[in-house]
């Protein structure tokens, strides 16, 4: 009877030890997770873009749900890549635990970015990348993928001699140049209707003007793909107030509320949507996993939805389509 109270006491001694020892370390490692400092840095913070809006909102959420602190700053304007720079360099004065960007541009911020990893900080790509691979880590979606399923989908709206216009965003930037490569590639054939491909800046009203422009150029065009939001709301816009709606086709990438309204209008006849809150949350949630020394694979597709104006009120396309009613992702 001793013997077994003594063997009693002793395992509730290493139990209560195991215990005590687990939640020190349970504690050490929730500590260490809220003393990690991590930048942000995205092309653009603007109020006006539900993409961007988006994203920083799941970058954000992953921010709270981690444990780690995240300070977010970024142009006003995505294609003012010397601001972006200017962040950039200030962000590495900050010496954070990583630095998360997406680069505005293929090239110009290569230089500072190899001076982050020298320091020591990793770096981690979301949404686009540079021509060299600097990044420890990325998360975006997979753009040629993207372009080749807008291109796909457009080429069923056209005949074999369809005039095509082309309304990018910013030249040089990695997602343009692979949204447009895989728009071509889903087009096929009738890729070579292409009459004109044109960059707006990711401006609203420069996309619109353009499209005006396009409109005049080309009178017999049948069909305007815009490769962002900026791009396609702007090209949208155009054809809405030409009321050429039905006649001239408009196929995008991205959306906002606007996007969801010209879709039910019959303006947008397609739109290729990126997931992007989940984008945002992810790629904070993988910088984390890899800062605890967890395996995380290096390129990470967060994935993009074909939308029509007959799927989408489905519930998973109503997800992306109203991302602040539902968080937007999976």
């Amino acid at each position: 009877m001793r013997q077994h109270k003594k063997r009693m006491m002793i395992l509730g001694i290493v139990i209560a030890a195991l215990a005590l020892f687990l939640g020190l370390r349970f504690s050490d490692c929730r500590s260490k997770n809220q003393n990690w400092s991590l930048v942000y840095i995205p092309k653009t913070i603007d109020k006006t873009n539900d993409f961007w809006t988006s994203l920083i909102a799941g970058v954000n959420m992953a921010a709270k749900e981690y444990g780690v602190s995240v300070e977010i700053m970024g142009p006003d304007r995505e294609q003012d890549v010397e601001r972006q720079n200017e962040l950039l360099a200030q962000a590495i004065e900050m010496k954070p635990d990583a630095l998360m960007i997406s680069p505005s541009s293929f090239t110009e911020s290569e230089e500072l970015l190899r001076t982050a990893k020298e320091k020591g900080i990793p770096v981690i790509y979301i949404d686009s990348y540079t021509k060299d691979e600097i990044q420890d880590l990325t998360v975006a979606t997979d753009n040629l993928e993207a372009g080749r399923k807008l291109g796909e989908y457009a080429a069923k709206l056209l005949d074999d001699d369809s005039r095509i216009a082309v309304v990018c965003h910013v030249k040089g930037v990695s997602t343009a140049l692979e949204r447009e490569q895989g728009f071509r590639e889903g087009l096929g054939d009738k890729s070579e209707n292409i009459a004109e491909v044109v960059y707006c800046d990711s401006m609203y009203e420069k996309s619109y003007r353009l499209t005006m422009e396009l409109l005049g150029k080309y009178p017999d065009l049948e069909l305007i793909a815009g490769l962002n939001e900026y791009s396609s709301v702007g090209a949208a816009r155009a054809i809405r107030d030409s009321g050429l709606e039905g006649r001239v086709k408009v196929v995008g990438i991205d959306s906002s509320q606007e996007a969801v309204e010209l879709m039910e209008q019959g303006v947008f006849q397609c739109l290729v949507l990126q997931k992007a809150f989940k984008m945002g949350y992810l790629g904070l949630k993988e910088t984390v996993k890899m800062l605890k020394g967890e395996h995380v694979e290096k390129n990470i597709d967060s994935g993009s939805e074909v939308v029509t104006p007959e799927n989408m009120y489905t519930s998973e396309n109503e997800k992306l389509l109203f991302p602040f009613d539902s968080n937007g992702w999976e």
